[in-house]
């Protein structure tokens, strides 16, 4: 016969250790580097390509219209990385469901809350600041593009470094976006096609609106009001920069707020 001793020591549940648990996590997985990699990628080379375009352009036509914003030329690279930063996202909470690894997390910390706002605080964390990098990267060398051709700016130009800031702020609410979905639908490919028909589907669907409708329904749909930061520029199209992203911002936390909701009262 054996006995078996517990140990007289408990190690207690904190949301200190929690986050630490997310991050180890986090930081495991091929697909956060190979998602924030591609999204670097894509934002600094897109914006740098796209700025070195338009400036020949404008210099073979010598002419610069009204609407010409080299700060958002720059940044037209963060549009194509959202795809990768929600990806992500949606992965970081979808993948423990699909390898039911969600029950053992669960059964660590009992109560569900440290562990939704653990993942939200490590995602998010991670996400703006690699974002901001990106961004900033993306204007400096976008502009440099640019200013071989006269067109370039600097950061203290007029907006251009609410603009920079915005471009990480924009993309860390996109991936809130996605751990909200994630949590929300459980399911890798419902939660991706969610994301994606908001920001990419809803903006097409909203173009075929009546033109009287159009003007008052296309500013508040979540990615053409949380670009407008992104821009140095007022589109009279497009909500005011921060009023945009305080917009796009409501639907993170709308996306977050049932997510909470599912994982607090639905079984793993």
């Amino acid at each position: 016969m054996t006995s078996t001793t517990l140990s007289p020591y408990r190690i207690e549940v904190t949301q200190a250790r929690a986050f630490n648990s997310e991050w180890i996590k986090f930081r495991s997985l091929r697909s956060t580097w190979y998602s924030f990699g591609i999204a670097l990628l894509v934002a600094i080379g897109l914006g740098v390509l796209f700025s070195a375009l338009r400036g020949r352009d404008l210099h073979s036509h010598g002419f610069i219209g009204p609407d010409f914003d080299p700060v958002e030329i720059s940044l037209r690279g963060m549009m194509l990385a959202q795809l990768a930063v929600g990806v992500l996202g949606v992965l970081f909470v979808t993948g423990e469901y699909s390898t039911g690894m969600i029950r053992a997390s669960l059964s660590a910390i009992p109560k569900r809350v440290p562990v939704f706002t653990s993942k939200v605080a490590v995602f998010g964390v991670a996400t703006f600041l690699i974002a901001t990098v990106a961004s900033l990267i993306a204007f400096l060398g976008g502009q440099a593009a640019l200013s071989s051709y006269h067109f370039g700016v600097s950061l203290s130009s007029p907006g251009a470094v609410r603009a920079v800031f915005g471009g990480g702020l924009y993309l860390l609410l996109v991936g809130l976006l996605a751990v909200g979905l994630g949590f929300a639908i459980r399911n890798t490919g419902g939660a991706i096609a969610a994301l994606f028909g908001l920001m990419l589907v809803l903006p097409i669907l909203g173009e075929a609106l009546p033109s009287s409708w159009q003007m008052h329904v296309n500013k508040y749909l979540p990615m053409n009001a949380g670009s407008s930061i992104m821009t140095s520029t007022h589109h009279p199209d497009l909500l005011s920069p921060w009023a945009g992203i305080g917009v796009f911002a409501l639907y993170a936390v709308a996306a977050l707020t049932v997510g909470l909701v599912v994982l607090r009262h639905r079984d793993a």
